[in-house]
């Protein structure tokens, strides 16, 4: 499932570089070809959190002493600065994502590093620099790690911590989606549900750079007054409940803002369909998310009166098709650093906990409503 890289000794097994337990649980002795780096002269440990079954978070997630093996001449040992818990994290764990790790294997997809030490062959990296994964299955959720220099890329170290560990994922979802289904331009408009989700809340901030009109949809619940303000506050055009969208204040909201040409979905189900009946003519659905666990069921009225496209998104497959030629993925890099520097774009909402209390971390991140993202702070 991982592509090859180095192998290496797990137990009696032979198993791929990329694989998660591969990268991070090597279990590699400092006997021989040791590297020429004095940090690596004796045996380290780091604590990781890792999984040996798949199944509730709660009770297969353990702390663990893990050993690190010696620096290779093309890797970096990092240590991890921060590290959120996203949704396909869970799923990871749970076993129910579209790709899964071999076991064990630890925690995590996204997050930030520093880079402590190179290999004598490193050209791209250098000590101090702020590094991310480029692709899933690094497993982030530890203190330090030793990586293959073309696994990992680097941020300016310029940008808030919590920005840099919460970038590689939804920040580069929702600009690739506001960037590659429809030609948007200033004065368009988008409509997206799970508003408040990491994905949501990049969205508002990226369209609101580019001028884009935003409609918000999201649940109600008690805080809604609260929530709407604040996605109101980093530039949502419109914050609608779900139950609106059947309603005729709808046609209302239209006489101020055009029919949107793009709709994003992260729930699926009913909610899917509503965003479908607002779209301009030849407007496309982009699903990324199936928070509901239900499908998207798509009018015929919609496909033939309509013509509507309806596409689905997965930022993981979308990096490893321009793995090959990296200059796309800097690109998106370097232009959402610079909106965070500009303060356009803000880290979401988070809750920073230590690596020790990830019970408490992983059941606030399975909650519903949840409104901030849990964050390990190494």
């Amino acid at each position: 499932m991982w592509l090859p890289f180095h192998t290496v000794c797990l137990g009696s097994r032979t198993v791929s570089r990329r694989s998660v337990a591969a990268a991070l649980l090597k279990c590699s002795k400092h006997r021989e070809n040791v590297s020429l780096f004095s940090h690596s002269a004796a045996a380290q440990t780091c604590k990781a959190l890792q999984f040996r079954n798949h199944g509730d978070p709660s009770k297969v997630v353990q702390l663990e002493d893990v050993d690190l093996p010696p620096i290779g001449e093309k890797d970096v040992l990092v240590k991890m600065l921060a590290a959120p818990i996203n949704p396909a994290d869970i799923n990871m764990i749970q076993g129910t994502y579209a790709i899964l790790p071999d076991l064990p294997a630890v925690g995590g997809n996204e997050g930030v590093a520093q880079v402590v030490e190179v290999g004598r062959n490193v050209t791209s990296l250098k000590t101090g620099d702020w590094v991310i994964p480029k692709d899933t299955g690094l497993g982030t959720w530890r203190t330090e790690a030793v990586l293959a220099e073309g696994d990992v890329i680097s941020l300016p170290n310029d940008i808030p911590l919590l920005s840099a560990a919460t970038l590689g994922v939804n920040p580069c979802t929702a600009f690739r989606m506001l960037s590659d289904f429809e030609e948007l331009k200033p004065g368009d408009s988008v409509i997206q549900n799970a508003a408040n989700s990491g994905v949501g809340q990049a969205v508002i901030q990226i369209a609101a750079a580019r001028g884009i009109n935003t409609i918000n949809v999201i649940r109600d619940r008690p805080e809604f007054t609260q929530l709407s303000d604040r996605l109101k506050a980093i530039g949502g055009t419109h914050v609608i409940k779900e139950e609106a969208l059947r309603r005729p204040e709808m046609r209302e909201l239209f006489k101020t803002c055009p029919k949107p040409k793009l709709a994003l979905n992260g729930v699926g189900g009913q909610s899917a369909t509503e965003l479908l009946r607002h779209l301009q003519f030849g407007g496309s659905m982009v699903t990324y998310g199936g928070m509901a666990k239900k499908p998207v069921t798509v009018p015929v009225s919609a496909l033939i009166f309509k013509d509507v496209k309806v596409r689905g998104f997965w930022v993981t497959q979308w990096k490893r098709d321009h793995s090959s030629d990296g200059r796309a993925f800097r690109a998106m890099l370097d232009e959402l650093c610079q909106l965070i520097r500009q303060g356009k774009l803000t880290a979401p909402a988070c809750t920073e906990v230590r690596l020790q209390d990830f019970n408490k971390a992983l059941d606030a991140a399975m909650q519903p409503f949840t409104s901030a993202k849990q964050v390990f702070i190494m």
